[in-house]
């Protein structure tokens, strides 16, 4: 049995995070899908739902004022729920003909904003965006000009660390997004991707529904109701959200359980997901599920490879067991060591790849704490 758990962890672990990305890169090179991308400007509204943003909102809206689209076609909407310091009055500073404020006197959470900002946007297409972000002056474009191919739904933007700053777990998450972005690409090249990214994405207003207001990552929920409708959720790179590093790892230790919560949570609001009958499906289990199991599954490794080596005497086998786990353990020194230089904010770019890729998989137990006893926040808050 110890054998069996040892090299199913293995072959479950090296599928989720080497196979499948071959495999999405192999479909888009042999069975890729074009997108009939040109210029196309329709009018299009972007919503900005926000929560005590009073650092961050003047320079935001400033930001998409200042993008290259006609403004004559742009509508900007910003709903803030339940704000206690200035971000109303910043943000009415802005007010004209394009731009708009909603308010909620009383916190009822981002579902909820992002639904009232789409009942009052006019715009045949909705840019969703955040607070902290600055987006690219052809961001808008590129993702308007996709919206010409009829078949495109929705279109995710690129999520782009430009501020590291003094972070010390900058490499690792950067690292990340890189590995997270090529994997995008390539399954909206040859089908749709399975989440946007929520700092930027963009949908056609006739395929929206409404959030349920406990709704967590409203990234994916949407997208996913779009793809399964039958229209195509692609990558489109070229739009780029530019964010700071995270300052600690304990910060992206914090983001990432949350999204980890709401990939759980999307089980529960779509049970549809749990049945992988299509291609689409199967994206869903290979790019979510399965990554929500890799540190149950390293843990399952660590713990047959340790039984085996005990049972097994001298003979070539058992070296091959003791070399996998010497490996093993190596790895977790490298995590130690990676952890203890964070600490002391020294960058070393393998340990803190490791390090930060140690922390995204323990997010994903606690992620699944969090959802069995309800701590579900519904906020993603800048820094």
């Amino acid at each position: 049995m110890a054998k069996f758990l040892f090299w199913f962890s293995i072959a479950a672990l090296l599928y989720t995070f080497v196979g499948y990305p071959l495999a999405v890169w192999m479909l888009a090179r042999f069975r890729g899908r074009h997108v009939s991308k040109q210029p196309f400007t329709p009018h299009l509204t972007v919503i900005i739902a926000c929560l005590n943003e009073e650092k961050n909102i003047a320079a935001r809206i400033h930001n998409l004022l200042q993008s290259d689209y006609p403004k004559t076609h742009l509508e900007i909407i910003v709903v803030s729920d339940g704000s206690t310091d200035r971000t109303v009055e910043c943000a009415e500073s802005f007010t004209s003909q394009s731009v708009r404020l909603l308010h909620y006197p009383e916190r009822r959470g981002k579902p909820s904003a992002l639904n009232l900002g789409v009942q009052h946007a006019s715009g045949d297409i909705l840019v969703f965006a955040d607070a902290r972000q600055s987006f690219e002056p052809q961001a808008l474009k590129e993702l308007a000009a996709n919206f010409a191919d009829a078949t495109v739904g929705a279109v995710s933007g690129s999520y782009v660390i430009s501020k590291p700053g003094g972070s010390t777990v900058v490499e690792g998450v950067g690292f990340y997004w890189q590995y997270e972005a090529w994997i995008r690409q390539n399954e909206g090249r040859f089908n749709s991707i399975i989440g946007a990214t929520g700092a930027i994405y963009a949908i056609r207003k006739k395929l929206w529904k409404a959030l349920p207001p406990e709704t967590i990552l409203d990234d994916v929920y949407t997208p996913m109701q779009i793809a399964l409708s039958g229209s195509r959720v692609i990558y489109e790179p070229a739009a780029a959200a530019h964010d700071r590093a995270p300052q600690s790892a304990r910060r992206e230790f914090s983001r990432k359980a949350r999204t980890l919560t709401g990939n759980y949570q999307l089980c529960q609001l779509m049970p549809r997901l749990l049945f992988p009958n299509n291609l689409l499906l199967w994206q869903f289990w290979s790019h979510k599920l399965l990554r929500l199991a890799a540190p149950i599954l390293m843990m399952i490794l660590l713990i047959a490879n340790i039984s085996i080596c005990l049972q097994n005497a001298g003979d070539l086998a058992a070296l091959f067991y003791k070399t996998a786990l010497a490996f093993q353990s190596g790895f977790y020194l490298s995590v130690l060591f990676g952890w203890l230089l964070a600490k002391r904010k020294i960058r070393v770019k393998i340990f803190n790849v490791v390090y930060v890729f140690s922390v995204m998989n323990a997010a994903a137990i606690v992620g699944l704490f969090y959802f069995i006893f309800g701590k579900r926040n519904v906020w993603v808050r800048g820094e």
